[in-house]
């Protein structure tokens, strides 16, 4: 089963490659994270968890936004935009 620090980490790598592809901002859904790691969709995915893991991720003074949040605030479609470069 992931973790939240595995969620991390697939969204840190998410990040670089697309800085290294010369893109000037990520556009990711939880579906699409939870995907990379594995254990979804399945009946022991761990969706809270990696809508935590974004949620956690956004930072409003860099321009990263929710681009689109379930009506429970959880939810594989919760799609989320970050700014390239971080910081």
């Amino acid at each position: 089963m992931p973790t939240a620090e595995d969620f991390r980490l697939a969204l840190s790598k998410a990040l670089e490659e697309a800085s290294r592809s010369g893109a000037d901002h990520l556009e990711i859904t939880a579906g699409e994270l939870h995907r990379r790691i594995g254990g979804y969709p399945g009946p022991g995915h761990r969706i809270p968890n990696c809508c935590q893991v974004m949620k956690a991720a956004v930072v409003e003074a860099w321009g990263d936004r929710i681009l689109y949040k379930p009506p429970s605030g959880m939810g594989a479609n919760l799609k989320v935009w970050y700014r390239i470069p971080r910081g």
